[in-house]
């Protein structure tokens, strides 16, 4: 198995998980949202976005397994018979398992979202070049008027924040709207919305593959937009009218901003003329949503940390010293020279060799082991292999396998030029059929 099989393994392993939290956080916001909005206010609906990345970190986090014990001790077999002739097929070494062609085109998933996303970006700052500042505003961020009149009002950037006003932002609105438009991205900016934009890119582009990941990220801006708006109006509650005049006033953006605030956004201007027309959640309604949404985020990623939790009887861990089985095989050409199975504990060394008797007729050879339990049903095997031939040549080897149980891995070892290779068959296998024979017998 290669670096990029194992690599794969391990992120295969962990990322169903992953992903089934994502999916399941995803449902429960898009279900939640508009009635929190109704009856807790915008606020409280933005906060629920929290979920879906709680809800992965909680899927991720580790469980402290209960220590067990064991009457078993590992296992050091000599071998003292090298005879028997068994034909042998051994797979190929280096073989790329579908699983690596998966992660791969993931990856290359994940460059292409990120690349269109700092395209996009990149493209309004492009549209930015020009821009002059404007210094007599009281603004604790730093505020450009743009050369044209499709750029902004908007927030721009995440850790360098800039307000962007139109060419004619002056001429467009009155005094009141253009105070209110201030105020209205100094709340983005109070509030680091820049920062769950570029969050949110980043969550979006490492499940590109998922159509809802798309439908949350503009389900996200949407309520984020709406909360800063209920923002605003808590301060500003006398002005309604002169907020909405500003809203009809303001022309869509042709082009998009991944990180950043603009005015506009793509959902219908309907909506937040609508919400300009409810009053706002009194504060002990406030104090309820509050409550009501951070008591169901903790209770929903208690509930994913505890699905994670292994169960008695689940599969081995790293951290449970179980007993496994390695049947193995040591063969060259079509003859088998070997063919033993020993019982080992996960962690823990264990050894194989030759007898002395036998090192003067055949190759002789000292295997030391280390098998060590993976996620999902799959092992890890450190080996250190020694092989010494007659004439006193020594063959040193040193390979790192991983696969999954009752699989049998293969190393190959050139011993000696222009003779067959030898072939090592390992196949690793839960609890100990051997010791148990052995026991009963």
């Amino acid at each position: 198995m290669t670096r990029i099989d194992s690599i794969a393994l391990a992120w295969i392993s962990h990322g169903w998980l992953l992903l089934l939290a994502f999916t399941l956080a995803l449902l429960v916001v898009a279900l939640l949202r508009k009635p929190c909005r109704r009856f807790f206010g915008a606020e409280r609906a933005f906060q629920l976005w929290l979920l879906p990345p709680l809800a992965m970190i909680a899927s991720q986090l580790p469980h402290a397994a209960s220590a067990t014990t064991s009457t078993f001790s590992t296992v050091v077999s000599t071998i003292t018979t090298m005879a028997g002739v068994i034909p042998t097929q051994a797979n190929q070494l280096h073989t790329i398992e579908w699983r690596t062609g998966v992660v791969l085109i993931w990856f290359a998933g994940i460059v292409i979202a990120l690349g269109m996303a700092m395209r996009a970006q990149w493209q309004y700052r492009i549209r930015m070049l020009g821009a002059t500042r404007i210094d007599n505003l009281p603004s604790r961020w730093p505020v450009l008027r743009a050369i044209s009149t499709d750029i902004g009002p908007a927030l721009v950037g995440a850790w360098r924040v800039r307000i962007v006003l139109p060419s004619d932002f002056d001429e467009r609105y009155d005094a009141t709207e253009r105070s209110l438009i201030l105020v209205h991205e100094a709340m983005h900016a109070r509030r680091r919305d820049g920062w769950w934009c570029l969050f949110a890119q980043v969550i979006v582009a490492v499940f590109w593959f998922h159509p809802l990941a798309w439908f949350a990220l503009a389900a996200l801006r949407q309520d984020q937009e709406l909360a800063c708006y209920a923002a605003v109006l808590c301060e500003h509650c006398t002005q309604r009218r002169a907020y909405a005049n500003a809203m009809l006033k303001t022309q869509s953006a042709a082009f998009s901003l991944p990180v950043g605030c603009p005015w506009f956004s793509r959902h219908p201007i309907t909506e937040r003329i609508a919400m300009l027309k409810l009053s706002s959640p009194s504060f002990g309604r406030r104090l309820i949503g509050i409550a009501c949404v951070f008591a169901f985020i903790t209770g929903f990623t208690t509930a994913v940390y505890a699905v994670n939790q292994p169960q008695a009887g689940s599969k081995p861990s790293v951290s449970s010293p179980q007993i496994f089985q390695l049947v193995m095989s040591l063969s060259q050409g079509d003859k088998t020279l070997a063919a033993p199975t020993l019982c080992v504990r996960a962690n823990e060394h264990a050894s194989i060799s030759t007898s002395d008797a036998d090192r003067n007729e055949s190759p002789g050879w000292t295997f030391d082991l280390m098998l060590k339990p993976l996620a999902s049903d799959a092992v890890q095997l450190d080996v250190k292999g020694l092989i010494r031939r007659p004439d006193g040549h020594t063959t040193d080897f040193n390979p790192v396998l991983r696969g999954p149980f009752n699989r049998s891995m293969v190393v190959k070892v050139a011993d000696q030029e222009g003779a067959a290779p030898m072939i090592l068959t390992m196949t690793p296998t839960e609890g100990c059929g051997a010791s148990e024979a052995a026991k009963s017998k």
